[in-house]
């Protein structure tokens, strides 16, 4: 069996392409499994599995050499079944986190990501994808974050994307509802976060938002990129 890898947790599509001027994000991903000619699907629920959006995985992946590719529908199929079983990269597309968690849930989808991260897949989640590895998800409409769900909870932190322009309102409302029990991780456009299995968090290209609750107030903790070696922290009310 395969060691666990990272959860990669981007805010949209352009880390897909992004390099740290010595190596390609994705290049990484794949030095990490280890393998000669990995396997990549696609879990396009939450789009709608449109083709376009599917095409920018793919093109993604043929830039570090990898050409296994599936997309897995939402009808998850015997063949996509067969496929998802020895994938070795598996990404939760953006779209609609309530729609797309909907379907993972109900077509079997969840138990077979779970399955495929506890030996050795590495898992990436785009935007509502990766909201989904996290804790709650967010409904449709919910823009205060006042009605979350249970979502694959394989990251122990309330995850939200690409909300920096609202201040973080619906993941610091989400925190603030559920007190001191977890954390918040916001991740701004064009950043994402690598949680690693020492359960240490990595951001990658921007900084991520922290948010918690001590002695009953909202604390948030900006979390800095390694080459930049800075982190500041505030207390809300």
């Amino acid at each position: 069996m395969r060691p666990l890898q990272p959860i990669y947790l981007l805010a949209d599509s352009q880390l897909l392409f992004w390099g740290n001027g010595r190596e390609l994000f994705l290049s990484q991903v794949r030095c990490r499994l280890g393998k000669d000619n990995p396997a990549a699907a696609y879990v396009g629920a939450s789009n709608g599995d449109e083709p376009e959006f599917y095409s920018i995985f793919s093109a993604a992946m043929a830039g570090v050499g990898i050409t296994d590719c599936r997309m897995i529908k939402s009808s998850f199929s015997r063949e996509d079944k067969l496929f998802f079983e020895r994938a070795d990269i598996i990404l939760l597309a953006g779209g609609d986190v309530q729609r797309g968690w909907e379907v993972i849930d109900q077509v079997g989808i969840k138990e077979a990501l779970i399955r495929r991260y506890h030996v050795g897949a590495a898992l990436l989640g785009l935007s509502a994808g990766a909201i989904q590895l996290g804790l709650h998800g967010f409904r449709d409409g919910d823009e205060l974050g006042i009605n979350p769900f249970d979502a694959l909870r394989l990251v122990p932190f309330s995850v939200d994307v690409h909300e920096q322009r609202s201040g973080w309102k619906r993941l610091s409302t989400v925190i603030k509802v559920l007190n001191s029990s977890v954390k918040g991780m916001g991740i701004p456009s064009g950043g994402g976060m690598i949680y690693h299995p020492d359960h240490t968090v990595e951001p990658l290209r921007h900084p991520v938002h922290e948010f918690s609750v001590r002695d009953q107030k909202l604390t948030h903790r900006v979390l800095i990129p390694e080459d930049e070696n800075e982190q500041a922290e505030t207390t809300l009310s």
